[in-house]
């Protein structure tokens, strides 16, 4: 049952109940069999909570409340400071072309922690900017959903690590925290937030196994794993769990880690590696899979991947046997040295 609402009475019968700008909401649902009030709720719920404007500020609220519970919100809300000044009061269908390359080319001009702002975060504002325009269509909010242009999402970086440079890091990481979510990411290519939400309850030392996913997380995040524990990880694993002083596996000083980029890129630095986040453990420890000759559909489970196909694209070129068969099949014969003569060439009848 999404947090927004709840069943209570009203009048003898049941009711949803819901919270809004302060004020509390209740509308019959003409039943007293509670199965069948939550049948009926989530869509009387959608119906009175439509939006009564089609400004895409209202589209945008309209959205996040018909999608709760989805990890993607938390990244919306940035992607929103980005949009909303220039897009929340517009209706949402007279959004064009010209307006998206104008966010654009404001956007490129800004500056963000000494950065200007990137092409891909551009392009994640308008794909959001995008998707919340046709879930509005679809839901005939809107007539249409106007297309939008986004500038061209670069391409990934594909830095990856070698084991020298990985020890190289981990013999400058100062802190114990650091070491272990290290050693996590790589044994476990989680992505990092995973890592930081990671609790001792779902750490079992004795069958060597690790539940990335949390059951009481409502939030429906994108693909966790059961990851098995290996030797080096389970040694650290017991090393930190002596002088654990939290629920959280990585901590500091009894206290849940928010972030590691600090750490990562001081330990990096220091070790004289270069071009080092969170991220690139994760797509490092996929690299060695694939370099290992693991199947892509293992390699999928590790990293989460519903289809195994999304692995495939991005690693099956790191696999050892990547494209050997069809090599093989173009072989044409064993190649033939050509000799080479000091004989003086004959000369034909002509004399040539």
């Amino acid at each position: 049952m999404p947090a927004e609402w709840r069943i209570t009475r009203l009048r003898g019968k049941l009711a949803l109940t819901f919270e809004r700008d302060g004020k509390r909401h209740r509308y019959t649902l003409a039943t007293d069999d509670p199965s069948e009030a939550y049948l009926l709720a989530p869509a009387l719920y959608a119906e009175v909570t439509r939006p009564a404007g089609r400004t895409v500020a209202d589209l945008w609220t309209a959205y996040t409340a018909d999608n709760y519970g989805k990890a993607v919100l938390e990244t919306m809300k940035h992607t929103w400071k980005a949009l909303g000044p220039r897009f929340g009061k517009r209706h949402g269908e007279s959004i064009t072309k010209e307006d998206c390359r104008a966010h654009t080319e404001q956007r490129r001009k800004e500056v963000w922690q000494g950065r200007h702002i990137s092409d891909g975060t551009i392009h994640t504002e308008l794909g959001h900017l995008r998707t919340v325009l046709k879930w509005a269509a679809s839901n005939k909010l809107i007539a249409f959903a106007p297309d939008i242009e986004r500038p061209t999402k670069p391409e990934a970086k594909d830095r990856y690590l070698t084991r020298d440079e990985v020890s190289k890091i981990l013999a400058h990481a100062k802190t114990p925290h650091l070491k272990l979510a290290i050693h996590l990411m790589i044994a476990t290519a989680a992505r990092v937030t995973a890592i930081l939400e990671l609790k001792w309850d779902r750490v079992d030392l004795s069958r060597k196994l690790i539940y990335l996913r949390d059951p009481e997380d409502p939030v429906k995040r994108k693909g966790r794993a059961i990851i098995p524990i290996n030797s080096s990880l389970l040694a650290a694993l017991r090393e930190a769990q002596k002088g654990s002083m939290s629920e959280h596996v990585i901590e500091w000083a009894g206290d849940n880690v928010k972030s590691l980029k600090r750490g990562i890129a001081t330990a990096a630095r220091e070790a004289g590696v270069a071009d080092v986040s969170a991220h690139v453990f994760r797509h490092t420890a996929a690299v060695w899979l694939a370099e290992a000759g693991r199947p892509m559909e293992e390699i999928a489970q590790y990293l989460g991947h519903s289809n195994p196909n999304i692995t495939r694209k991005v690693y099956a070129r790191y696999s050892p046997d990547y494209l050997r068969q069809s090599a093989d099949a173009l072989e044409i014969g064993l190649y033939v040295v050509p000799t080479v003569t000091d004989e003086p060439a004959k000369e034909n009848k002509h004399g040539k």
